[in-house]
């Protein structure tokens, strides 16, 4: 790659004109990102209208399929759009992906469920998803290219910067959109078709979008590069067919955006998932802890894309990745003191140990949680996991169950195929036995109240020792004469269990429902977790920031826009993509919390160490001098 610097000595403020682009630009971006994270806020509502009325097997297989989608694809998109992009020009390409987006996003809002279309309305969903993922893959590299185009070279980095806020400020909008619209109805409304209107709305945002975008002009680079006949007839095999052309993409992944996917991922997404998954903070909580991280950090995308400009791309870049290498251990370590400090404390003086069978506990990489794991080892180390548990795994008798021992309680797990029709009561006396012990070594539990049905109260008191019930004094007691057959619906019984009965008396039992892991509201520190949270979407302003500029300045105009997506798009689709699975994954293997922060470390030290030997800096780069 042949780079020709050029005299910093612009020094000028924007034009009207360049302030329209980046405007407009940044503002499709916005919506895209905005369609794009609906399907992951509203998952829940999708999943009950196109899914449920399917086998469990087949509502895995589409759940999977509408999960994967959007992120697999996006590479395609980015083959498909960049080449387009770079033949036809950057105003057209991404005026289709726009379009593609925003008429995608809409006819999800107003596609009907299984109830009433049966298999074709999963079927048309995955299409629709899959068709916003390629939109996705085209636009970023559009925008980013067609910004970069319009820019001096002397600000560069400043100006593609403010595409890199748009993730954030889409992520933003559609959370924004979503609580007004569920307030506004209620959630048993929203639930049932209101959750329908944020789709819908996409058609408005769609046209605001398109209008903007008719206005704007070509790039100057395009234009100089069709004027003068330069163009590329095979924007494709030019930039990944010609080994000095793909050597430059192979560079882009693993010396920038592998990396800078991973710090992403974990600083803005990974983050709220310890907090809320691992840390067991309540979502609300989360949310505007996160909130507010994002609004303080945001303007630091704008500040080292503006620095980029002074000092350089690449310092900015491998700095973040440094940072994130040498401090996420402690960090993450400090949120749980900061979120949950009976959690750190009981991690700190309470092992578990699970025996098993040799070969009996599996790796368990589930990136979309439907895979399930049904020996006893798996069973039982995925349950310490989700509960936010250390523990070590030592080898028992072949063929043995396994079992967890924690402080003087042993517990034995069970195996879900073997068990059979007795599954579900085996598990039930599982969850009940590991979780007493594991309130009774000092971890952060509580217990809901129970509503049991007077059918079932021997029962429960029999399960339920540590309680100390009376049945005598429980039925003496308030309670609530409920009909049977609301009972059955709320699965609080079974017909076989009603016994013809019309009515029964139901008990309110006190901490006698579900264990949960906790974080005390009271003991929670806000200013530091929030603290901490700021300083993670920090590292991904660094790395964030003026990646859009590094990527324009290493190819050339001819194949610009192909040759910076898809490095692009498989950094952030599938490195960054992947991250809370794997995470998961290695964490549950070694029964260590903090063990998966091993992932994004290494990919950020690859990246960090390729990066620094064979990325060149290209601040202040001429677009048209690029060979």
């Amino acid at each position: 790659m042949a780079v020709t610097s050029v005299d910093q000595t612009s020094g000028r403020g924007m034009t009207r004109e360049e302030k329209k682009v980046i405007f407009a630009s940044s503002l499709g971006t916005v919506f895209e990102w905005y369609d794009f994270y609906l399907y992951g806020s509203l998952a829940v509502f999708i999943g009950a209208t196109f899914f449920s009325d399917y086998p469990e097997a087949t509502r895995n297989i589409f759940a999977l399929l509408a999960f994967a989608a959007g992120f697999l694809v996006r590479p395609f998109g980015a083959l498909v759009f960049g080449r387009i992009g770079d033949l036809v020009g950057r105003k057209y390409t991404f005026l289709v992906t726009i379009l593609i987006m925003g008429l995608s996003t809409f006819l999800v809002g107003i596609l009907p469920g299984s109830a009433s279309w049966g298999f074709a309305a999963p079927v048309i969903l995955i299409a629709l998803r899959m068709l916003q993922g390629l939109a996705l893959g085209g636009e970023y590299g559009g925008a980013a290219t067609y910004v970069a185009e319009h820019a001096p070279n002397d600000r560069r980095g400043f100006y593609t910067s403010w595409i890199q806020t748009t993730a954030t400020l889409g992520l933003f909008l559609s959370l924004i959109v979503i609580l007004v619209v569920q307030n506004w109805l209620g959630k048993e409304a929203f639930a049932a078709w209101g959750w329908r209107i944020p789709f819908i709305l996409s058609f408005v945002l769609l046209g605001i979008s398109v209008w903007i975008r008719l206005s704007l002009s070509e790039s100057p680079a395009f234009k100089k590069m069709k004027e003068e006949g330069k163009g590329s007839k095979a924007p494709l095999s030019e930039a990944f067919g010609q080994w000095k052309n793909a050597r430059i993409a192979l560079l882009a992944l693993l010396g920038l955006t592998a990396g800078q996917a991973v710090v992403w991922y974990a600083g803005q997404f990974y983050s709220l998932f310890f907090l809320q998954n691992v840390l067991k903070v309540d979502g609300q909580s989360v949310n505007i802890m996160i909130a507010i991280a994002l609004l303080i950090g945001s303007g630091f995308f704008v500040f080292f894309g503006w620095l980029s400009d002074k000092i350089g791309r690449k310092p900015i870049i491998m700095a973040g990745l440094a940072l994130a290498i040498l401090t996420y251990f402690p960090l993450f370590k400090a949120l749980t003191h900061a979120a949950n400090p009976a959690l750190a404390q009981a991690e700190q003086t309470v092992r578990a140990t699970v025996m098993a069978a040799p070969g009996d506990c599996t790796f368990q990489f589930n990136p979309v949680g439907t895979a399930k794991f049904n020996n006893s080892c798996d069973i039982a180390t995925s349950f310490l996991s989700k509960s936010s548990v250390p523990y070590a795994v030592v080898d028992g008798p072949a063929g043995q169950l396994a079992t967890v021992k924690v402080g003087d309680t042993t517990v034995i797990s069970y195996d879900a195929v073997a068990a059979g029709a007795n599954a579900a009561a085996k598990s039930a006396a599982f969850t009940h036995d590991l979780n007493l012990a594991l309130q009774k070594a000092g971890f952060p539990l509580a217990r809901d109240p129970a509503k049991v049905p007077d059918a079932k109260l021997d029962g429960f008191i029999a399960a339920n020792p540590e309680l100390s019930l009376n049945a005598a004094t429980v039925r003496a007691g308030d309670k609530t004469v409920t009909p049977v057959a609301d009972l059955i619906k709320a699965k609080l019984l079974t017909a076989e269990q009603a016994a013809g009965a019309t009515d029964m008396p139901v008990y309110t039992v006190p901490n006698g429902g579900a264990f949960k892991m906790v974080a005390d509201p009271a003991a929670i520190n806000w200013p530091l977790t929030i603290a901490i949270l700021t300083i993670l979407v920090i590292y991904v302003t660094m790395v964030y920031g003026p990646i859009a500029a590094i990527l324009v300045e290493m190819f050339p105009t001819r194949i610009r826009y192909t040759g910076m997506s898809l490095p692009y798009h498989i950094g952030n689709g599938w490195f960054g993509g992947l991250l809370p699975a794997t995470v998961f994954a290695m964490s549950a293997a070694k029964g260590d919390i903090y063990y998966g922060l091993w992932y994004p470390i290494a990919i950020a030290a690859m990246t960090l160490v390729i990066g620094l030997i064979f990325i060149r800096d290209t601040k202040g780069v001429d677009l048209n001098a690029i060979k």
